[in-house]
């Protein structure tokens, strides 16, 4: 009889994922993001969650709370219930430079969310304005060492991934540049388009205006290989630096504690949305790669993210203000 009992239980217990993946789910979702609507943060979840809301049959809203760096939304997803109708769209500021340059986050980037799925990257790319005589990042490291110090880049802010990237370039040549960080990357660009500046890396989401219009000149991109967008830019180690790797990238995630069959459910449903032609067209439009990887894939991505932005950053002694 005490067999019989424990079968029983051990049978009800199997059937709780099972039926809470059946069921779920039951009412509308949201994706919150730590940027501004109208950012590319902002324009990847849409695109996911209008798909993807097909495939659960439920509306997904977006909801944006930008602040402190993306410090503000990314702890608002991380204390969230973890009932698989909160999810999260992280990137390599949440879940890269912010835990290598604060020592005191207000959440964990591994502890604290349950990874679903990567959804897609894109480059930087390495821009100057058209009037500097560097048409190459040979000529330009060339033109940094004749003249230390007086080639200036532009950055989105102090510890933004655009300054990671510039610290990484003068660390692997030895050239001496100037930063001057700006309240955001259109400001920036802008600033490199006036001549206010030299040279920065932007997202290549941010510049397909500008580069169609010539009002920069692309030299090199940050990625192991070429962009789609841009075939004819070569990645920087093509250009001589073995190792220059940089990406802002974008992954859905959960908060921690979010039931293992949800994460599933959201895991196949996600891989099949990324899968679609029409959101590859859609996001490939501007310069994105998407792609799909399992929840394991993304917990070792953010691990070494983290390692990587923090070498740089004790390095090039880059520390939040």
């Amino acid at each position: 009889m005490r067999t019989v009992i424990l079968a029983f239980i051990c049978a009800a217990v199997l059937a709780v994922p099972s039926a809470l993946a059946q069921t779920y789910p039951a009412k509308p979702l949201r994706i919150l993001i730590a940027q501004a609507p109208g950012s590319a943060t902002d324009v990847i979840s849409r695109v996911v969650a209008n798909r993807l809301s097909e495939l659960l049959g439920q509306p997904i809203v977006i909801e944006a709370k930008p602040g402190a760096g993306g410090a503000l939304g990314t702890e608002a997803a991380a204390r969230s219930t973890p009932d698989g109708y909160t999810l999260f769209m992280g990137n390599n500021s949440t879940h890269g430079s912010n835990p290598a340059l604060y020592s005191k986050l207000p959440y964990d980037p591994i502890k604290d969310f349950a990874p679903i799925s990567m959804v897609a990257s894109v480059p930087y790319v390495l821009i100057v304005n058209p009037s500097m005589t560097a048409n190459t990042v040979d000529q330009l490291i060339a033109a940094a060492k004749a003249q230390p110090g007086k080639i200036n880049y532009a950055s989105a802010g102090n510890g933004s991934t655009h300054h990671f990237c510039g610290e990484l370039l003068k660390s692997m040549t030895g050239i001496n540049l100037t930063h001057i960080p700006y309240k955001g990357s259109p400001p920036g660009v802008a600033a490199v388009v006036a001549g206010e500046v030299s040279m920065m890396f932007a997202n290549l989401t941010d510049i397909g205006g500008q580069l169609r219009a010539g009002k920069v000149k692309p030299l090199a991109v940050t990625s192991v290989t070429r962009a789609g967008a841009l075939t004819e830019v070569p990645t920087l180690a093509e250009a001589g630096l073995p190792g220059f790797e940089i990406l802002s990238w974008f992954a859905l995630m959960a908060p921690a504690g979010t039931p293992a069959p949800i994460i599933s459910r959201l895991n196949v449903e996600t891989v099949k949305v990324l899968a679609r032609d029409d959101v590859k067209s859609t996001l490939g439009a501007q310069g994105l790669t998407v792609y799909s990887s399992t929840p394991e894939q993304v917990t070792a991505h953010i691990k070494s993210e983290v390692a990587k932005f923090t070498r740089i950053a004790k390095g090039a002694g880059i520390k939040a203000e």
